[in-house]
């Protein structure tokens, strides 16, 4: 299987990973490796961009939204060094509308998070311009809601306060769902 994969990839199978989630992107860059791609991970815009000029991959995976920037700015430089590339969008922040604009700045596929290596595999070498099928095994509404909590949760650097404020929950609710195990 392992060689098949290979060679739907072709020649060149290197992979620039764009994440300052450092676990995540430690996490699918092993994964991809099984895959048969040769990634490279970078954790900012500047990285990202410093990469795709002097290394332009044949493949990109980026996040949206990153600490020193918008990920966008790396699908730009991409597309301009190597317009060939399939680059997909990665974000926790799923809308229309960033959707569209990554689609029209030059983005293959756009994905939400959590998305793991086979959802991100599949982007990354679907050749067909027809609409994937539904997920095998989506996240219950339960994991989605508290998927999203934990999110905000981190931007807000743990304080719950804020999250609350910024999720329009009362404190003490939002306590009560952090204190809880994840739903499946």
């Amino acid at each position: 299987m392992a060689d098949d994969l290979i060679a739907d990839l072709g020649a060149d199978r290197t992979l620039l990973l764009v994440d300052d989630d450092e676990p995540f992107v430690k996490r699918l860059a092993k994964a991809m490796e099984k895959r048969g791609f040769l990634p490279e991970t970078a954790e900012s815009v500047a990285a990202g961009r410093a990469i795709a000029m002097a290394r332009p991959p044949a493949y990109a995976v980026v996040d949206l939204r990153l600490e020193d920037g918008n990920g966008l700015d790396v699908v730009e430089t991409l597309r301009e060094r190597r317009p060939d590339c399939r680059i997909v969008v990665l974000t926790g922040y799923g809308a229309i509308a960033t959707a569209v604009a990554a689609v029209k700045i030059g983005a293959t596929d756009y994905l939400s998070k959590p998305a793991d290596a086979n959802d991100v595999m599949n982007a990354l070498l679907s050749r067909t311009e027809t609409l994937p099928g539904p997920p095998e095994n989506p996240m219950s509404a339960d994991r989605v809601r508290w998927e999203h909590i934990q999110r905000v949760y981190e931007m807000c650097d743990r304080n719950v306060s804020e999250t609350a404020r910024r999720l329009s929950m009362h404190r003490r609710t939002l306590q009560r769902i952090l204190a809880k195990r994840s739903p499946k």
